[in-house]
């Protein structure tokens, strides 16, 4: 019997380290196009990926695209030209540890320092006295509470916010309600990395599937562009670090659900009452 489990083991601990060092994967066209329209600034040290399409001549109006958790800019993909009939300059970014920006690890993520790139991103683009319009998805969401309180705040240097349109994303921590794996990630303590290096294509796909409403889920092809930018430069290693934004939200929910009830910008909610994070009716009842 003892033979019979050193040659599993023996046989195991090959296999482990390959699975453990399967490549990322390649970018599809559509994907490799993305990437080889946009550019990069720096942010203390730290290359930060972006889009800027030039729109509507004679606009005067800027739309700054905020993306969601886990994926990246590309999520914007698909309305992006709409947005360019619309807007003057439609700008888009990865967030660090996203997509095709860097991804420092060890690192202490926080929503914080995301909104101090964002503000980053206008400064580059000589636009950081221009009035903003914000569109914001899912992770991006707090992102742009926390901006709100800056601009609330009226301090130079911030973000002007001419107006605000939220969708889908936790904005309450009362009413959010993580998938399993989420919670597993962020609360896993030395059981985190392990879960980070072991997930796959298969438990990605899996769990980001049921987010989605019946007649709008993604198909394969989709899902492996978003694995791909998540595997890109070892994003899978730092999710458990990302994911401490639930964390930090639960700590400073009277600043950013403060600032969406104290503000006088319009704003506007995109709500999808399938979502099984942010569910209906109670989500939507706070809201209102």
């Amino acid at each position: 019997m003892r033979e019979w489990w050193v040659q599993v083991g023996l046989l195991a601990v090959p296999l482990l380290a390959a699975y453990l060092h399967i490549p990322p994967p390649q970018l599809s066209p559509a994907l490799h196009a993305w990437k080889a329209s946009g550019k990069f600034f720096t942010y203390k040290g730290l290359r930060i990926f972006y889009q800027d399409s030039a729109g509507v001549v004679g606009s005067p109006e800027i739309v700054v695209l905020l993306h969601g958790f886990p994926t990246s800019s590309y999520d914007w993909y698909k309305i992006w030209e709409g947005l360019t009939l619309r807007f003057h300059r439609v700008i888009a970014l990865d967030f660090l540890g996203f997509g095709f920006s860097d991804k420092p690890r060890p690192h202490h993520y926080s929503i914080f320092e995301q909104a101090s790139i964002v503000e980053a991103l206008l400064r580059h683009l000589g636009l950081q006295n221009r009035r903003i319009n914000l569109l914001s998805h899912d992770y991006g969401d707090i992102v742009a509470q926390e901006l709100l309180y800056r601009y609330k705040q009226n301090r130079s240097g911030r973000l002007t916010i001419k107006s605000l349109c939220l969708s889908n994303g936790g904005i309450f921590p009362e009413t959010h309600h993580p998938l399993l794996l989420q919670k597993l990630l962020k609360d896993g303590g030395v059981l985190s990395p392990i879960l980070t290096r072991l997930m796959n294509f298969f438990v990605f796909s899996r769990g980001l599937t049921p987010v989605f409403g019946p007649y709008t889920r993604p198909s394969e092809s989709e899902l492996w562009d978003m694995w791909a930018g998540i595997r890109n430069n070892d994003g899978n290693l730092v999710i458990d670090s990302l994911l401490q934004y639930i964390n930090q939200r639960q700590k400073f929910k009277r600043r950013w659900v403060g600032a969406l009830t104290s503000v006088n910008i319009p704003i506007h909610f995109i709500y999808g009452p399938l979502d099984p994070v942010n569910p209906y009716p109670e989500f939507l009842e706070l809201y209102r």
